[in-house]
């Protein structure tokens, strides 16, 4: 059974798609690329907006149109919020509701029972694991390694449905992440711990733990692998967790993606966020005095129900004022089933992309002179695309010197040289 999978959204969403691809491959599939040919299509969709739903509604159709004998089956955080929508498509054969591998792997069989496939044992230096499928092993075609720690969310963000989707937060156990780093590890370098809200991490386990807890016992028991935080709230970075991160001497990436998504509180209460502007402001300036360098990035939604241009403007200075070396700024786009979706005060399309094109020069213009200031600077890389480009620990995509083929599976030092423009390492160990 040839399978081609087809992943919409964030990361969680991506290490989900891995998984059934691992599960579906463990049952004998086998994975393809879109241009080959295939019997089914397992397609994980998306659900942040209602624009995501459409999108993946058209790709069915299109595949469909494309190869009509290919079986397609829909799973994922849309499939949740509209699966009776789904069943309803001529194109599609079976709907799962969420994102289990093992109900998306028999219906790629049309199995009605599942077949045990039994763990193993494995060493990993002097530690040994039992490897079980909720284990992912590797991430296909990449050099760093996603690692999902939580799922779900405990918060109530009025433009948000993704908690919709995914439910209330939900750790995994100590031990099944510490087994899943030292899989991972000896294919990635660098391993991105990722989720829904990665901040409440450990608060819903039997015995507690915070996330400043799990890093240390990734650092003490995966001490090769450099590890990256996904996206996580700024109040979240308490000083616990900063210390750690200043203490492991870049073994935990220098690199913190924190939303934002206004800089207005009349807007943040309005998106029910949980903190105000200054809170987050101060949050910021504070981890950007612990580190020498330091990628920091945040998501920004322009043209929120109500917001006006003294609240645009808001936003615009705090972007002036923080240390960001990236930004994701989006128009907002209402979502079915949200509070948000419900707001009076509509922002015209044309405004919302106005303010957002204002805000992305100012991104741009500030990415450029980071960049400009980190030439001639040490760093380490993990490798992309053959060896040609690398990301840096404070997540600069810089090309790589030289035409040496080297081996992806470990972090290479480098001295960064060049312009924003061009900004390159040159590898020397």
């Amino acid at each position: 059974m040839k399978v081609f999978f087809k992943t919409f959204g964030c990361k969680a969403n991506q290490y989900d798609t891995e998984r059934m691809r691992q599960e579906v491959e463990a049952r004998g599939g086998i994975t393809v690329e879109k241009s080959e040919e295939f019997e089914v299509c397992l397609v994980n969709t998306c659900t942040v907006t209602n624009t995501a739903d459409k999108e993946a509604r058209k790709f069915i159709r299109k595949i469909k149109r494309d190869k009509p004998g290919v079986r397609v089956i829909v799973a994922g955080c849309s499939a949740v919020l509209r699966g009776a929508e789904y069943r309803e498509m001529s194109e599609v054969e079976t709907v799962v509701m969420g994102h289990d591998p093992v109900q998306v792997s028999l219906a790629a069989e049309r199995e009605s029972e599942l077949v045990q496939i039994q763990g193993i044992h494995e060493e990993i230096g002097s530690t040994k694991i039992q490897r079980n499928i909720p284990i992912l092993d590797y991430r296909r075609s990449a050099t760093r390694g996603w690692l999902k720690i939580q799922d779900g969310c405990d918060r109530n963000c009025s433009f948000c449905a993704t908690r919709l989707a995914r439910g209330s937060s939900r750790s995994r156990i100590l031990q099944e992440v510490i087994d899943e780093a030292l899989i991972l590890s000896q294919h990635h370098p660098e391993i991105v711990l990722t989720g829904i809200h990665i901040g409440h991490y450990g608060r819903d386990l039997e015995c507690p733990m915070t996330l400043s807890e799990l890093l240390h016992s990734l650092l003490e028991t995966v001490p090769e692998t450099r590890f990256r935080l996904g996206s996580i709230e700024a109040t979240e970075i308490d000083d616990e967790l900063l210390d750690v991160v200043v203490a492991s001497a870049g073994q935990i990436a220098p690199h913190f993606h924190m939303p934002l998504q206004s800089g207005s509180d009349a807007v943040l209460r309005r998106m029910r966020r949980w903190h105000t502007r200054e809170e987050y402001r101060v949050r910021a300036l504070k981890i950007a005095e612990k580190f020498p360098y330091l990628g920091l990035g945040a998501d920004i939604i322009t043209g929120f129900p109500g917001e006006q241009e003294k609240d645009h403007q808001e936003t615009v200075r705090l972007v002036e004022e923080l240390p960001y070396t990236y930004l994701h700024v989006f128009p907002f786009s209402e979502k079915d089933n949200t509070v948000a979706a419900e707001l009076s005060g509509h922002v015209s399309r044309q405004v919302s992309r106005e303010r957002g094109t204002q805000l992305r020069k100012i991104a741009e213009d500030k990415n450029m002179k980071y960049r400009n200031s980190r030439s001639g600077g040490l760093s380490s890389v993990t490798l992309e695309q053959e060896g040609r480009n690398a990301i840096t620990e404070d997540y600069l995509r810089v090309r790589v010197s030289g035409s040496e083929v080297r081996p992806p599976e470990r972090l290479y030092q480098g001295i960064l040289r060049g312009t924003s423009e061009d900004l390159y390492v040159d590898i020397v160990s």
